[in-house]
């Protein structure tokens, strides 16, 4: 979806909508602490995020790799910086067409810095001259495929303010100009350079409409968090500094935690004053750090760290082939990024219903679902390579991560449980010292507030339901004991299956159970969440593999830990379990006297 389209909804709701910066790291350690951030950041449901394209276009390879896994592995709308340093059409084209086909829909177009080592931009052989050339290439070759957003500078462009920090009257009226020259070739959006002083920008706003330009203005907020990475910034864009900002930082600047907390101070009064003139949109530019951007975003009442609102049960997608979608087996509620890498090749995504379950063409299984950041393989490997001499050492570990006593775990992509997880973590806990070993699981939910905190989902005014769902691995044996209970339960049913493929269970290959449903008004039914024996065959491979992708690798290869695992994974059964008694049901009924 096109920025400038959620923007137009949010002034038409009279909703406050904010975004957030970020930039590439150097390292691979940074990128993945990056992503971490990021995954936390966008569960407050920013409008889109953008991601920064380097000076002199030195991380081109890396920002096209980023951009692509915000859009498809975090689900949040993304907005890639392009510039025309050191870019001929050719390279501007590949950058364009690379993310049209991963479903990105938002550029900012900007002429750029001059390359490292250089003090004035020079136009490359073959390359546009300004970010003007490079709106109206994207216009005449790609239609109105793009949302195209380009910088406004409240103070003028730095290349036009003299060293006295103060641009002439002629200079900031000609760089207002161009400014219209850039939207009337085709840009929709403006994203302002970061400032201090807010009755500038007011007057920049108001500078703007004067001369017809009609299109939302969104100021960049950037947070201060140290005060010589504040001078630093502010020299480099030549950003005039108020003189009561710098009274205040001049007794605190060699204390880091006062400055940062007067930062925190000041972007929120700056948002204050911006909001009370009528201004809905705030972009603010984190610098890659997240406590600064969210405590002002608290302190405005637009946030809250206990009340994360969720539209579905799972993060939407927001590439553009995919937007629709929104019905998804339970088997990788944990592993979400897992599931979209396994289906990014379908032709059409579930909407509405699961629609034909026999005919899933799912991708096979590769090196990619069992990648980890190498802080994720540290946490495993702190938390989950512990002596194993026995499988109630097996089943310890799954106990403590149900309690919430371990934040990592193999079978999940998330940092700790699901919040809902609470609800039922006692009676989790309970059946994993029985050797019922958990990984996915949901408690029966009748009728909550769509908006209740641990269950809730699809927004304010409709009622939420769910039948209790178990999935788990148990040896043979206590199989056999589940099914023989299973016959006193007829609102029990079951799916069970081994390494090797045998399969058990009392419902038919092609029955598809929708076990999470939502009602709002003046929609029809949502039912985002299912269990369907066809996907279950397939999530089946994967769940085995991670026994030893996932967990023995962490052990030396000959560990008798390993040899454990192993011998778990060749003779334990993958066990799907859902209530369909979601008003008076008690799943956990089962497993007593096993």
């Amino acid at each position: 979806m096109k920025v400038i389209e959620k923007i137009q909804e949010s002034i038409k709701d009279d909703k406050v909508v904010f975004s957030f910066e970020f930039f590439p790291p150097k390292t691979e350690d940074g990128v993945d602490n990056l992503f971490e951030r990021m995954e936390r950041m966008v569960s407050h449901n920013p409008s889109f995020c953008d991601i920064t394209w380097g000076a002199g276009g030195s991380t081109a390879d890396l920002t096209l790799e980023i951009a692509n896994r915000m859009q498809n592995m975090v689900c949040v709308e993304t907005m890639m910086h392009l510039t025309c340093t050191n870019m001929p059409v050719e390279k501007i084209d590949h950058a364009l067409e690379n993310i049209k086909s991963n479903g990105i829909q938002n550029v900012l177009a900007l002429r750029g810095d001059p390359p490292h080592g250089q003090d004035k931009f020079v136009q490359v052989e073959g390359g546009f001259a300004c970010a003007l050339d490079l709106v109206k290439h994207m216009r005449a070759k790609y239609g109105d495929y793009f949302g195209i957003t380009v910088a406004g500078y409240p103070e003028a462009h730095p290349d036009v303010i003299p060293a006295n920090g103060l641009a002439t009257l002629e200079a900031y009226e000609k760089d207002l100009a161009y400014l219209k020259q850039k939207v009337d070739a085709g840009a929709d959006l403006i994203v302002t350079q970061l400032f201090y002083d807010t009755d500038n920008f007011l007057k920049f706003v108001n500078d703007c409409r004067q001369i017809g330009i009609t299109c939302p203005i969104v100021p960049g907020i950037m947070p201060i968090n140290n005060y010589k990475g504040f001078l630093r910034m502010t020299g480099f864009c030549k950003t005039k500094i108020p003189a009561e900002i710098t009274a205040a930082l001049e007794p605190i600047k060699d204390n880091e935690e006062a400055v940062k907390a007067y930062g925190i101070h000041l972007g929120t009064e700056m948002c204050k004053k911006i909001m009370a003139s009528g201004i809905k949109t705030l972009h603010l530019y984190t610098l890659n750090m997240e406590k600064s951007a969210l405590a002002i975003l608290m302190n405005l009442g637009f946030i809250e760290e206990s009340k994360i609102s969720r539209p579905l049960p799972w993060r939407r997608p927001t590439n553009v082939f995919r937007v629709k979608e929104d019905v998804r087996p339970i088997f990788w509620a944990n592993r979400p990024k897992s599931y979209i890498s396994r289906t990014i090749g379908w032709d059409e995504f579930p909407h509405g219903r699961w629609g034909n379950a026999q005919n899933p063409s799912y991708g096979a299984l590769s090196d990619y679902q069992f990648m980890r950041a190498r802080s994720r393989d540290k946490k495993l490997q702190e938390e989950w390579a512990v002596a194993l001499n026995s499988v109630e050492d097996i089943y310890e570990r799954f106990m403590n991560y149900c309690l919430g006593n371990l934040r990592s775990c193999p079978w999940s992509e998330l940092d700790g449980l699901q919040a809902e997880t609470k609800i039922i973590d006692e009676h989790l806990s309970n059946i994993n010292t029985k050797g019922f070993l958990t990984i996915n699981s949901q408690p029966a939910v009748n009728g909550a507030k769509s908006d209740a905190p641990l269950v809730g989902w699809g927004g304010p005014g409709g009622y939420v339901y769910q039948k209790a769902y178990l999935e788990f691995f148990c040896s043979r044996e206590k199989l056999t004991a589940v099914v023989e209970k299973c016959k006193a339960f007829p609102f029990l049913t079951y799916m069970a299956v081994n390494k090797q493929g045998n399969f058990i269970s009392n419902i038919h290959q092609i029955d598809v159970n929708a076990v999470t449903w939502g009602v709002f008004p003046a929609k029809e039914i949502v039912q985002p969440t299912i269990v369907d024996p066809v996907s279950f065959m397939v999530w089946k491979d994967e769940a085995f593999e991670i026994w030893s992708r996932g967990w023995a690798q962490l052990y030396p290869e000959n560990d008798p830990s390993r040899k454990l695992l192993e011998q778990v994974q060749n003779s334990y059964f993958l066990v799907s379990l859902v209530d369909n008694d979601y008003i008076n049901g008690d799943l956990f009924a089962i497993f007593k006297d096993i």
